[in-house]
């Protein structure tokens, strides 16, 4: 085992995190999926699969100093970088789109809850800004919040996938923060509910 997969394992474990990695490519609703469309509460106290090893594949390791407890969120929208606390001065850092101009906010959330393939119901403002967008959106691969959903407090912002991804790495949303489909499918394996996310 190499020293890299050593550090991640080594802080995974602290975390009690253990799931595979995301799938590779295109990602496409399944049947399971879509029979838990919406919100999809996850209990903390769920028991982690101990067979499983834990791997990012999609995010970078990288070294990060910081007092933030392992397994919270920093949000850096000045780089448009997203980075999961590992502990031991590491993180994994993801390319993010944040909040365009006007838009912008900063502030600590908690993890409320998680949703695979989210439904959509834009917000009243969004929908006078953009008439022609719909009340309500059901949950799949052309729903602008994508594959996963991790919803910040009661707030109306989210870390959620895109149907956009040439905005990654831009200022382009409303305020939420947006990740490849396939980057928040991995974050979504590993960040618990109740985990502290701080947006700067």
């Amino acid at each position: 085992m190499n020293k890299l997969f050593t550090t991640i394992a080594a802080a995974a474990m602290g975390l009690g995190l253990f799931a595979t990695a995301a799938t590779a490519g295109a990602l496409a609703p399944s049947q399971q999926d879509a029979a838990t469309e919406g919100v999809v509460i996850v209990p903390a106290s769920a028991s982690p699969t101990q067979d499983a090893q834990p791997e990012f594949k999609r995010g970078k390791i990288v070294d990060f100093a910081t007092s933030a407890e392992q397994g919270s969120i920093i949000i850096n929208t000045k780089q448009n970088r997203l980075y999961f606390v590992l502990g031991n001065g590491k993180a994994v850092m993801y390319r993010v789109a944040t909040a365009k101009r006007g838009f912008e906010w900063k502030g600590t959330h908690k993890v409320s809850a998680k949703a695979k393939w989210p439904s959509w119901s834009p917000p009243a403002e969004m929908r006078e800004r953009h008439p022609e967008l719909p009340v309500y959106m059901a949950g799949g691969p052309k729903n602008p919040l994508g594959a996963r959903a991790i919803y910040l407090g009661s707030s109306i912002y989210r870390i959620h996938g895109t149907n956009a991804p040439e905005s990654i790495g831009k200022a382009a949303s409303s305020g939420c923060i947006r990740m490849l489909n396939q980057d928040v499918t991995e974050l979504f394996r590993f960040v618990k509910l109740g985990a502290r996310v701080t947006v700067l």
